[in-house]
């Protein structure tokens, strides 16, 4: 089959423009992200529905996403064995549909109702959707381009798209629920379903795939065709396999401890500013969250530092200031300030700005994952490893939801409390408190701690990217560099006589 000559295979020049094109995906995916942390708890609990319940909508949603993750990353990795896939490309496809379907399902979940089961419904549909565009579109800078720089400028823009996100979503509703609109949230998601769905065809358009070569296509069709319970085996056992990849485990287990870490946080952001601060109103909280557009500066300065500095120097300027935002949050609700605004805006900039470089740097990094296993298995499995991190990311992020509802419930905590928030009892003020507070700070700590024992930089990618050209070439394992053998030994954990193993 000779190379494909529709857009979708022709490689382009990477500029910043073609960043940003690539990047604005996750205008949808870091802005849906912070919607679900950071606000349907809350519209959840103003719909009347317990908080026990409220948690759980979310949480039960992202087991079945996460499940759901787990199997299509290799459905994306496999599907250009299909004529569809092979004419719209195997990431694309999907990118497309999931759109189309985003457009019809995401205004309904704004819709009032007291039924937490048909917010389940469609939070499920909506999470499934999300999936379907996001684990291939990950893919793509591995399958754009294999240069350090260039996968930096794809990941930081997508980074700096999605502080922006996150800065829209909180700001259309926190205006909204300044003018006392009794309609804020529907009207919110129609403005935010507009956004992410322009967002999401720019970068179908923009971006590329790896071209489809007669040997390409040789290859894949070499593959034997597996059954369903074949297929489920073979894709569990690759899944598990990511977990050999020492690299790989240091850098999920820092995303998913500081990401639920986040969870927390935004989760508990409103509960704690409305029931336990004096003097503030109750769009306050969303007036903080909007502080977010801050963190897109921290952004373009954490794309210069990762360069400079490596994403170990990032991962700790990030963590330290959340802990000693978080000290600054419950220090001002201890002592009971009277008119605590500017105080909580001034913690608020210096943690918006950490929390972006938090998000910025693990998705950086992740470009440089499957290099690691490529030299351990001689395949491409970016695809596996996007589902992988998805499926633990949407698994600890629906924990930390139903933790946290369930937590509030035990202390006596309501969903009329929101709404009777000036006569809160002390002892669930201070229950409220704890949660906001411990939950952040231990797992931030924890995961600044494995941090610092992170080893994948600009230089040490460079080696091992040097290295499996060396062997690609037909270079013999036996002329490798003491520098080389280092370097790939510390990365995946093994010994390099085990690496690049002979093809069967």
């Amino acid at each position: 089959m000779s190379e494909k000559k529709n857009w979708v295979y022709q490689e382009k020049e990477i500029t910043v423009a073609r960043g940003i094109g690539y990047g604005l995906t996750d205008l949808m995916g870091g802005g849906w992200n912070n919607i679900v942390s950071g606000v349907i708890f809350a519209f959840v609990l103003s719909q009347g529905i317990d908080p026990a319940f409220a948690g759980a909508i979310t949480g039960i949603g992202r087991i079945v996403d996460a499940i759901f993750s787990l199997f299509f990353g290799s459905v994306t990795d496999g599907f250009y064995k299909t004529k569809i896939g092979q004419k719209f490309g195997r990431r694309h496809f999907f990118m497309l549909l999931g759109g189309i379907l985003f457009t019809v399902l995401f205004p309904l979940f704004w819709v009032k109702s007291d039924s937490w089961v048909y917010y389940l419904v469609i939070y499920i549909a909506i999470e499934l959707v999300i999936a379907m565009i996001l684990i291939p579109w990950e893919t793509l800078p591995t399958e754009m381009t294999s240069d350090y720089k260039l996968r930096t400028i794809l990941s930081g823009s997508r980074m700096f798209i999605s502080a922006t996100g996150t800065a829209i979503v909180f700001f259309v509703l926190a205006a909204l629920k300044h003018m006392q609109n009794p309609n804020a949230y529907l009207i919110t998601g129609i403005i935010w379903t507009i956004l992410f769905v322009v967002a999401i065809f720019v970068s179908y358009r923009t971006t590329w795939e790896r071209p489809l070569t007669d040997e390409f296509v040789k290859e894949l069709e070499s593959e034997p065709k597996l059954g369903l319970a074949e297929f489920t085996k073979k894709t569990v056992n690759d899944y598990f396999s990511t977990f050999k990849n020492k690299a790989f485990r240091k850098h999920l287990s820092v995303y998913l401890l500081s990401f639920t870490g986040k969870d927390f946080y935004s989760t508990l952001l409103p509960t704690f500013i409305v029931c336990c601060m004096v003097g503030v109103k109750d769009d306050f909280p969303w007036t903080l969250q909007a502080l977010s557009f801050f963190g897109i500066f921290a952004t373009l300065l954490a794309a210069k530092l990762m360069i400079s500095k490596g994403p170990k120097f990032l991962f700790s300027l990030s963590y330290i200031t959340i802990i000693l935002a978080m000290v600054g949050y419950f220090a001002t609700w201890a002592l009971k300030l009277s008119n605590p605004v500017i105080i909580l805006i001034i913690i608020s900039v210096f943690y918006q700005c950490a929390r972006a470089i938090l998000e910025f740097t693990p998705w950086n990094v992740f470009p440089f994952i499957p290099d690691v296993d490529r030299l351990m298995t001689r395949e491409d499995r970016a695809g596996i490893y996007a589902a992988v991190m998805t499926f633990f990311r949407k698994s600890t992020g629906a924990i930390a939801a139903w933790i946290a509802g369930i937590a509030l419930k035990e202390i006596g905590f309501n969903s009329t409390t929101m709404t009777n928030h000036a006569n809160v009892p002390h002892n669930v003020q201070f229950g409220i408190a704890l949660i906001f507070f411990v939950g952040p700070v231990v797992l931030i700590f924890i995961a600044w701690l494995i941090s610092l024992f992170f080893g994948l930089n600009q230089h040490t990618h460079a080696i091992l990217k040097k290295e499996i050209n060396r062997l690609e070439e037909g270079g013999s394992k036996e002329d490798v560099t003491a520098e080389a053998k280092e370097v790939t030994e510390a990365l995946t954990g093994h010994p390099y006589e085990e690496l690049w193993p002979e093809v069967k």
